[in-house]
């Protein structure tokens, strides 16, 4: 079983900046993709952002140029940077990973952080 635990959210003003963090643990042998997913009241949830094993990052176009997504292989981490917030950043943020803990592929989530967008 794999957890995945997200931390860093909370209220931030508009223009404002905050990173959330995400640690995988558990029978972890390889993540593939790592993501970052929102989901706004009344709304679905979708990407904002993702970041396979070799680097190569995704991002929604709504966040392009303002997030950026990092991960630490070594301690099976990703991390989003959020820049110049806006109130419509306003959501639950979940981490998301593509794992393989020796019994094939399975995709997990994390439980979900507030972010808060307002003055």
């Amino acid at each position: 079983q794999v957890q995945l635990v997200e931390s860093g959210g909370g209220l931030v003003q508009p223009g404002g900046s905050l990173t959330l963090s995400c640690a995988a643990s558990g029978s972890i042998g390889t993540i593939n993709n790592m993501a970052w997913y929102r989901q706004a009241p009344g709304k679905e949830r979708g990407l904002v952002a993702s970041i396979n094993r070799y680097g190569s990052r995704d991002y929604a176009d709504f966040v392009k140029g303002r997030f950026t997504v990092s991960r630490d292989s070594a301690k099976n981490a990703v991390y989003l940077q959020m820049n110049s917030l806006k109130t419509e950043d306003t959501a639950v943020y979940y981490c998301n990973a593509n794992v393989n803990g020796g019994l094939g592929w399975a995709v997990y989530w994390g439980q979900g952080i507030q972010v808060t967008v307002s003055s």
